[in-house]
């Protein structure tokens, strides 16, 4: 069996992070491992008063046990980091487990909408730019892209041939492979955009462009992304599992959403997901 480990945050309430990202790695037939960097009581978008345990001291106890017992995996999937020191500890978890046949994936989660998350600035970006030279793989959103590349955020000013480039100068940060999030050329339709840059190649899927912003979508890609790659899938066919599953947990939640403004009804969708890997 493929085996991933993923490392960040866990909230015990809220649909993201964790506990979004082990059930839909799980249920693609993949081992899911995690690397916990905080457990929160709930996740931060619109929950106030949370509790916070930061655990970035157990990371490379973890680690050192793992190297030990001889532990080996075929995708490492990094999302949500929360400081300098995590993005360093996990920088020096990539020398430890990178091998010649596995893939190290970035999700360099920092903001969106053209700004910085909370307690993020130009010099975590930085930081984070030494991160995705190390990973073979990348996802950055549009405004990620924009702050990883220190310039302004497009918004929805652009078209392909600004897509197209800004991968290239993407990839010049030292991934193989970028795939940019949340991409659209029309009002109707959303998705993504990938590049290769040792093959040159660029590769794109879109679906239905679905109004309003929905909690943890990003997790689910990356996640099902993650999954697919591992499972041998193409990127071409991945970014199709990816996209599909994201806009079918999305339109599962539409009906609901006042209750799941908190992240969409993955649960759901599970057995859509599995179907498609089939």
């Amino acid at each position: 069996m493929k085996r991933i480990v993923t490392i960040q945050d866990i909230s015990c309430f809220g649909k993201c992070s964790l506990t979004v990202a082990l059930p839909i790695i799980s249920a693609m037939g993949v081992e899911a491992c995690c690397v916990p960097t905080a457990v929160l009581s709930t996740h931060t978008g619109g929950f106030t008063g949370y509790t916070y345990h930061d655990l970035t001291n157990d990371i490379p106890e973890i680690s050192n046990h793992w190297k030990n017992i001889g532990l080996n995996f075929d995708a490492v999937y990094t999302g949500y980091l929360g400081s300098f020191e995590q993005i360093k500890i996990v920088s020096d978890f990539f020398d430890i487990f990178k091998t010649s046949d596995n893939l190290l994936i970035v999700d360099p989660v920092m903001g969106d909408k053209g700004k910085f998350y909370a307690g993020f600035t130009n010099a975590f970006a930085e930081e984070m730019k030494k991160l995705c030279k190390k990973a073979d793989v990348i996802l950055p959103n549009l405004t990620e892209a924009a702050l990883l590349l220190g310039e302004p955020y497009a918004g929805d000013n652009y078209d392909e041939n600004f897509i197209k480039n800004m991968l290239i100068r993407l990839s010049a940060l030292g991934s193989k492979i970028v795939v940019l999030t949340g991409v659209s050329f029309d009002e109707n339709s959303q998705g993504v955009m990938s590049y290769n840059s040792e093959t040159g190649e660029f590769s794109s899927y879109f679906n239905d462009n679905i109004p309003g912003y929905f909690h943890s979508t990003g997790d689910v890609f990356s996640s099902t992304l993650s999954g697919a790659l591992v499972k041998g899938f193409d990127m071409g066919m991945s970014l199709k599992i990816a996209v599909d599953f994201t806009v079918d947990c999305i339109k599962h939640t539409l009906e609901y959403k006042k209750e799941h403004w908190y992240g969409v009804r993955f649960e759901d969708c599970l057995p859509d997901l599995i179907n498609m890997i089939k």
